[in-house]
């Protein structure tokens, strides 16, 4: 068969170079009629099968095993005939060939009877329809390299796009993101199409009918919206955020962000999908920023309060004033706590309450790690304040000490100097009291000042917060030009005669 190559050669020696037809059949060594066929054809050739090759083995089964396929329309999914079973039967039959070529060939046979996966191209009205769908991506996070949950919602109307960071797909991430995607659309649409999550759905019935999860169907009476749920492996039915979560992946975590927290990284994601307003995409006649313009006046209107985002569940209290969740352990106050408590879990914090009040006992970063004790210190210090001598070896304290300010090691041992029976810790821990109150900052600011003005005490460092945070008011000179008699007050020469007649003196 004649390469491309070739094809050109002869063509270009023919037209270019002016070379006559025998020429090139001798230079070439191909027949006159071949040369002539390539210097007429304005298309390379192609090799066409223009009969079957014989398989002299395999052959006489061929129709035999297209039966065998044919059968499978009308069997029960989980009894058809596969390659091995079509293998063992011919073999029966005398086949006397390998199973690799059997396989080979059901495979050939499978792909001829496919048909091929045809859609019907989709329309919505403005502010009917949105779809959403979960994916990953990896960013540098805090130094490192880490995987992220990213959630994305997606008008259909008018394509704008919310894409937000988790670290995790939980349910509270499910619903959080939802609530800032309502935000960013400034409204509801009326219906939201899924893939068939577990943080909504429950079980999967026959149909298009579904048993959703508790807690979804209060998030969804929150907002009122319509949901409908994907024929399980067919990603089509919601195939704009299908592909949508590969292109936004690829347009804004390329190169690897470099953020510092999840706050960091949902705020520059929010930047980016705010900048894609500008773009107009393909057959649509306006930007995405226009069509969403247009169709946020027909999304339903947002409820008074966005819906509280999280899981609760009821724990208890041991002996460490520590409660555990996802095999975690959180501190609670030593002073105020109950015994039974409720935890919320957000996506990223977690709040301890007592049963019935409205104000967190203890509020934490939440973590995703097992085993892990979450400690804050402040929490522990009033029962410090009655066992000073356990200050050393308080896990609380040991976790936080490697990140104090330097002066903090100065002052501790300038107390412990100075009042070496405990009470010089007992004032350490009267001052790391102020954290409760005061900017870390600012307050070592104050302990630096106390302890250049030789008053390293907890009173000591109140007064010279308090100088911090209100220093002495500056007053300006007394204007005396209208009242020349007292501008020399105050100026006059001092006269001590006074003070030694006041004294008795002569």
């Amino acid at each position: 068969m004649i390469q491309v190559q070739e094809w050109e050669r002869i063509r270009r020696a023919f037209h270019n170079e002016g070379k006559s037809l025998r020429a090139i059949e001798r230079e070439t060594g191909r027949a006159f009629r071949t040369v002539k066929r390539m210097v007429e054809s304005e298309s390379p050739p192609s090799y066409e099968l223009t009969k079957e090759r014989p398989a002299k083995i395999l052959g006489p089964y061929k129709e035999r095993i297209r039966e065998l396929l044919a059968e499978n329309k009308h069997l029960p999914r989980k009894q058809r005939w596969t390659a091995q079973k079509i293998f063992e039967e011919i073999q029966q039959e005398g086949f006397a060939g390998a199973a690799p070529t059997v396989r080979h060939f059901v495979g050939q046979v499978r792909k001829e009877m496919r048909q091929p996966a045809v859609y019907l191209p989709l329309e919505f009205d403005p502010g009917s329809d949105a779809q959403v769908d979960w994916g990953e991506g990896d960013v540098i996070m805090n130094g490192q390299q880490v995987t992220v949950q990213l959630f994305l919602m997606r008008l259909s109307y008018s394509r704008r796009t919310l894409m937000m960071a988790f670290p995790s797909q939980k349910q509270e991430a499910f619903f959080a993101g939802h609530v800032a995607a309502f935000s960013f659309f400034e409204g509801v649409p009326g219906r939201i199409s899924y893939d068939n999550l577990k943080t909504a759905v429950r079980e999967i019935l026959r149909g298009r009918n579904r048993v959703e999860q508790e807690a979804f169907l209060h998030f969804r009476g929150h907002y009122l919206f319509n949901s409908h749920f994907c024929t399980p492996g067919a990603g089509h039915e919601k195939g704009q955020v299908e592909h949508s979560v590969g292109y936004y992946r690829r347009r804004f975590l390329v190169p690897l962000p470099q953020v510092a927290d999840f706050e960091e990284l949902n705020v520059l994601l929010r930047q980016k999908c705010l900048a894609d307003d500008t773009r107009q995409v393909d057959r649509q006649t306006e930007t995405i920023g226009a069509m969403w313009q247009a169709e946020k006046e027909t999304l339903r209107s947002l409820p008074r309060y966005a819906f509280d985002c999280c899981r609760t569940r009821e724990v208890v209290l041991n002996g460490y004033s520590q409660v555990t969740l996802e095999t975690n352990r959180y501190s609670v106050p030593t002073q105020g706590a109950s015994k039974k408590l409720v935890a919320k879990l957000y996506p990223f914090r977690v709040e301890i309450y007592r049963p019935g009040a409205t104000e967190p006992l203890a509020v934490h970063p939440r973590c995703y790690d097992r085993q892990q004790d979450i400690l804050d210190p402040l929490h522990y210090l009033p029962l410090l304040q009655r066992r000073p001598g356990a200050l050393n070896h308080a896990k609380p304290i040991r976790q936080w000490r490697p990140s104090w300010p330097p002066v903090y090691e100065r002052l501790l041992a300038h107390l412990q100097q100075k009042w070496p029976e405990g009470r010089g810790v007992r004032e350490f821990v009267a001052i790391l009291h102020l954290h409760q109150d005061h900017d870390p900052q600012q307050l070592a600011q104050a302990i630096e000042l106390a302890l250049s003005h030789h008053c390293a005490h907890a009173d000591g460092v109140k007064l010279c917060l308090h100088q911090l945070q209100q220093p002495a008011a500056a007053w300006s000179a007394l204007d005396l030009s209208d009242h020349p008699r007292l501008a020399a007050v105050g100026r006059q020469a001092l006269n001590v005669a006074g003070y030694d007649r006041l004294l008795g003196g002569d």
